[in-house]
């Protein structure tokens, strides 16, 4: 279930400095003024991330008519997002975390449950970024199927 950050005082996000798919860099500063969706997702190439980057591809035309821009985030390689784009059509820019910084600083990492066993890994997250730099909307433990629609929804209400 999406949580919504406190209208007043919304905290900032936390800031990033990552290489994209194409071997440029790519920082928060970098969308300052504009709205911005940061998702992170555990691997290139598997299923539910496979569906999640087609969603928010087909999505991508009326996020952009809304104002906002849409970056995935995974500990994959920037090779591997190269790769993985070219072959899925994704049209907006993969970032390579291999570090796991922003996976961090976002809280998008740390213990899940997976198939019964406690592993450490990436937590399927989404983060709406104002213009101002404010989480203006957080999604934790993102099941794919129906998740991209809540992202619009959540964009339209946000320029409402």
């Amino acid at each position: 279930m999406p949580t919504k950050a406190p209208t007043k005082a919304s905290p900032a996000a936390p800031e990033f400095d990552l290489e994209t798919d194409n071997g440029k860099r790519v920082s928060l500063d970098d969308f300052a003024g504009k709205w911005l969706i940061v998702y992170f997702y555990p691997r290139d190439n598997t299923p539910g991330c496979t569906r999640e980057a087609n969603d928010f591809t087909k999505a991508l035309p009326l996020l952009k008519k809304l104002g906002a821009e849409v970056v995935g985030v995974s500990k994959d390689s920037v090779k591997s997002h190269e790769g993985f784009k070219e072959k899925m059509g994704i049209t907006f820019r993969l970032l390579s975390d291999p570090e796991l910084e922003a996976h961090k600083a976002f809280g998008a990492w740390g213990v899940k449950n997976m198939y019964g066993k406690k592993v450490e890994g990436t937590i399927r997250s989404t983060f709406l970024i104002s213009p101002k730099g404010e989480l203006a909307r957080v999604w934790k433990n993102v099941k794919v199927n129906g998740h991209v629609d809540a992202v619009v929804a959540a964009m339209r209400e946000a320029k409402a």
